[in-house]
């Protein structure tokens, strides 16, 4: 199987395939899942200097990695209430500098290894559909106290001359957040990771493992792995060699479009090069693109795949229910990928049993949590630090089964249903 057929496969640079695994290997630590978090978690490894082999099922950033909107911004899928309630306000403020220091990797390997194809544009606003500016310059003010973290707040007006729809009203501004191509980034990590030494097998889906005793194997289709660290990365395509790990996550699937080339009509809309996302529950989120000439616009939930043209014309409504004045502007591809959440929201990041770790999860909020999930496991193994143990108390709670996967989707039909009342009452 190839890459979906995506905006970002698209404009992929550097395709070529790499070999499915053959035979026996052995290395210090082999990682399974070749997305953010595996890649991440491989290359830190590298520079700590352990011989590291990383499985790949399908490509290089075949997941979620390479399919979603690229937003890289501080934050977990939970508030940070819901956080300091589990973990008390001094772990919580740990982690929340933890989800900081994951989007600056990210722009700091951006950097490092010259990546110009990951077109890194600061700025990312994150607007209301409801009138709220108390609460929106009470959460900048708590930043800034907290973190000496920095948004700017913008009034009504100023959110209306660049964002041209009635449905917003005030916003933060993350001038240190940024958007980018996920899918040229993941490749340029296993870039950087091959020219240290380490090797990636693709097409070497992992169909079981024996992770007991002090050396672990894992088994591919045509060849084995001998590793004393075994790092799972599996995220929302995890299957069941490691039961608890399946058993901890819920598959989600989320959608996203790619308009066609429409520069001045929708320079009417957006005028503005930040991304975009509102507050709903399972909101929004949107950026122009390829110069402003089109728009890749995101959201929706369901706990099954679907069709993605239906999807993509779900969307298609709701982007012209924000912007009028885009109606008729035509849908050119859409598609569809599996996040995988944990119950609680945050990612689940630690140790199964000696030399087993796992780095999942990290639906909503992936592209600083990866990051920080693979370095704090890189850094366990490499004796470096122990941080991931500020995610033990977010553990691999049982995902409730089809029950589970049923009170999802409830529980999006309910949240929705109260955005809509809450933004008729503010229309």
């Amino acid at each position: 199987m190839t890459y979906i057929d995506t905006y970002y496969r698209r404009s992929l640079l550097d395709d070529r395939p790499r070999p499915a695994l053959e035979g026996s290997e052995e290395t210090d630590v082999c990682v399974v899942g070749g997305g953010l978090a595996g890649l991440t978690a491989a290359l830190s490894l590298a520079r700590f200097g352990k011989s590291v082999i990383l499985l790949e099922a399908e490509r290089i950033g075949w997941g979620a990695s390479g399919r979603n909107g690229g937003f890289v911004s501080p934050g977990y899928a939970a508030g940070g209430d819901t956080i300091a309630r589990r973990v008390g306000p001094e772990n919580a403020a740990a982690l929340h500098r933890l989800s900081i220091e994951g989007m600056r990797f990210v722009r700091s390997e951006i950097d490092a290894q010259g990546l110009d194809a990951v077109h890194p544009t600061h700025g990312i606003l994150s607007v209301l559909r409801y009138s709220g500016a108390d609460e929106l310059r009470a959460y900048r003010d708590s930043l800034a106290h907290l973190y000496d973290y920095h948004l700017e707040y913008l009034p009504t007006e100023a959110v209306r001359e660049r964002l041209r729809s009635p449905r917003y009203f005030q916003a933060l501004r993350d001038p240190n957040a940024f958007h980018f191509h996920p899918l040229n980034y993941v490749r340029g990590l296993a870039k950087a990771f091959e020219a240290l030494g380490g090797r990636i097998f693709e097409k070497s889906r992992v169909h079981s493992a024996v992770l007991d005793g002090p050396v672990k194997t894992v088994r591919s289709t045509r060849g084995t792995v001998a590793a004393r660290d075994v790092v799972f990365c599996g995220g929302g395509y995890t299957d069941a060699v490691v039961p608890a790990l399946r058993r901890g996550m819920l598959p989600i699937a989320t959608y996203v479009l790619l308009t066609e080339p429409a520069p001045d009509r929708i320079a009417e809309a957006v005028r503005t090069t930040d991304a975009v996302g509102d507050n709903r529950r399972a909101g929004d989120y949107y950026r122009v693109v390829d110069g402003g000439s089109r728009i890749l616009w995101g959201g929706k939930i369901t706990t099954r795949t679907a069709e993605p043209r239906d999807l993509a014309e779900r969307l298609r409504r709701t982007m012209v229910s924000t912007y009028p004045q885009l109606d008729g502007l035509r849908v050119e591809v859409a598609w569809s990928g599996l996040m995988s959440y944990a119950r609680h929201l945050m990612p689940q990041i630690g140790r199964l049993a000696p030399g087993v770790w796992h780095a999942t999860a990290f639906g909503g909020h992936g592209m600083n949590t990866t990051a920080i999930g693979g370095l704090v496991i890189a850094e366990a193994i490499a004796g470096q630090s122990d941080r991931y143990r500020l995610f033990e108390p977010f553990g691999l709670d049982w995902n409730g089964g089809p029950a589970g996967h049923a009170a999802v989707q409830l529980t999006y039909w309910w949240l929705q249903a109260q955005d809509r009342w809450r933004e008729r009452n503010a229309a």
